[in-house]
């Protein structure tokens, strides 16, 4: 039976606390005031794709046609897409442990073997290649690289995509490279593994939801390797023929408009992680201090009893404090909690409180 709560601390949810900037909601209405409502190309509209085009090339370093662009309906389905272009039943992708759900949750639709790599504390949470050459095997066909990660807040160094990808380049793998927060790090530039790769074999996924805080609008972007117009222009048809119009006017505002609302999102974050590493450090609770994104990973097994997602539960009950078990993002995540950072620092900061001591 559902049971409803009043006065829960939401911080499991990764939805950005921000509004929506003016300048985008504008586009978007106006798009609906002169009627855009019609079916546009499959890959998006021209001026969106063109605008990704440039940006991909000042901000990632990414020099790409408008015909490896193709706008999606957020960066799930372009996740998606780019998984059913490249895996066939039974073959086997290496996904990140822990690790965003919807990498293991599209590989078993598409009758796919997730094969998950542990990122673990005494990595720093980052891919550990000795193990990455012991798993993969002659069905393996995929590599998910996540950077800055959900739910982990790392992100990649120059050193370590290049390994990453010598590392694909050695067992002939594609790479999926999700870079959903890339506007969001801390101390440590976000690096685009597309921009070091030589021999096209990286598909690349953005999205504009936590980056202009347009979750429910749904507009992403998949970057694809040269040559696959043809057969990117059947799927797209297949699977959503495209995204809505004014939504995409709406994307094309936020990339080409002021970007200041960004920074204050990011300050915001940035303040946010600040306040939360103070209080947990004064209280003696482990964590892993993130670099990017807008998480936080906290290690919770002094009082989980091996079972996280149960404890979760359970505090949500008696604490009313929500918040995101490690365990769903992979058996690495046992004992550890994700919590989001996009809140009010208020609401944030007492959650934490409420968090168990030593």
């Amino acid at each position: 039976m559902a049971v409803e709560l009043d006065d829960v601390i939401s911080l499991g949810v990764g939805e950005p606390d921000r509004p929506v900037a003016p300048h985008i909601l504008a586009a978007g209405a106006q798009a609906w005031r002169d009627d855009l409502t019609n079916y546009s190309a499959n890959g998006g509209i021209a001026p969106l794709r063109a605008a990704i085009v440039e940006k991909l090339a000042v901000q990632n370093r990414i020099r790409v046609d408008v015909e490896q662009v193709w706008v999606t309906m957020g960066a799930t389905q372009g996740l998606h897409q780019a998984m059913r272009l490249l895996l066939a039943s039974g073959d086997e992708v290496l996904v990140p442990d822990p690790g965003y759900t919807t990498f293991t949750m599209n590989a078993r639709m598409l009758e796919a073997e997730p094969v998950p790599y542990a990122l673990r504390p005494e990595h720093g949470f980052a891919p550990d290649l000795e193990e990455l050459e012991r798993l993969v095997t002659d069905r393996t066909r995929v590599i998910i690289v996540n950077s800055p990660s959900n739910p982990l807040g790392t992100v990649l160094d120059e050193s370590q995509l290049r390994a990453l990808l010598d590392f694909a380049k050695r067992h002939d793998l594609w790479i999926i490279s999700d870079e959903v927060y890339e506007y969001f790090t801390y101390g440590q530039p976000h690096l685009s593994i597309a921009s070091l790769d030589d021999d096209d074999r990286v598909f690349s996924v953005f999205s504009l939801s936590k980056t202009y805080a347009m979750t429910g609008i749904r507009v992403g972007y998949l970057v694809t390797p040269p040559g696959l117009t043809a057969i990117m222009r059947t799927v797209q048809e297949a699977s959503i023929s495209c995204v809505s119009m004014p939504g995409q006017y709406a994307a094309l505002a936020a990339i080409t408009g002021d970007h200041q609302h960004v920074a204050d999102s990011r300050e915001h974050y940035r303040d946010n992680l600040e306040a939360a590493c103070a209080l947990l450090d004064e209280r003696g609770i482990r964590y892993q201090r993130p670099t990017g994104a807008f998480y936080l990973w906290v290690d919770v097994q002094h009082a989980s009893g091996g079972d996280v997602a149960g404890w979760a539960e359970r505090f949500l009950l008696h604490q009313r404090v929500a918040v995101a078990p490690g365990s769903a993002f992979g058996r690495s995540g046992e004992g550890w909690i994700r919590i989001c950072l996009a809140a009010r620092q208020e609401d944030l900061l007492e959650g934490l409180r409420r968090l168990p001591g030593r």
